[in-house]
């Protein structure tokens, strides 16, 4: 497979890591997103989407959440290796269009060194 993709290693899906995470991660918040980050100790960055049912219908959801591992596919070359990430989708974000997405999650973690040190 190619570097753009999304591999399975790359995602958070266990319960259990997903409570580490909010539990012990920096929160970073956006107009329609909160960041949770947290170094992993692994050589991979690892991405965790989460949108309840505040943001919409099935079909808002999972377009909004297509759109961030979009987003993540796309520039995880440019964000720094080791951490875990934790995106969760706020009420109004299922009205973004994805170049809205990528601007907003692109400010945060591709332009903002501080995030990362």
């Amino acid at each position: 497979m190619g570097s753009l993709s999304f591999r399975e290693e790359e995602r958070i899906v266990k319960r259990a890591e997903i409570i580490n995470l909010n539990l012990h991660g920096s929160r970073y918040y956006t107009e329609n997103f909160v960041v949770i980050l947290k170094q992993n100790r692994r050589d991979i960055t690892r991405l965790g989407i989460t949108a309840s049912k505040r943001v919409g219908n099935s079909v808002k959801r999972n377009r909004i959440k297509r759109s961030i591992r979009e987003f993540f596919r796309l520039s995880k070359q440019q964000i720094p290796k080791g951490y875990d990430i934790m995106i969760i989708a706020l009420k109004e974000s299922d009205k973004c269009s994805f170049l809205k997405v990528q601007e907003e999650l692109g400010d945060l973690l591709l332009r903002n060194d501080a995030l990362f040190s």
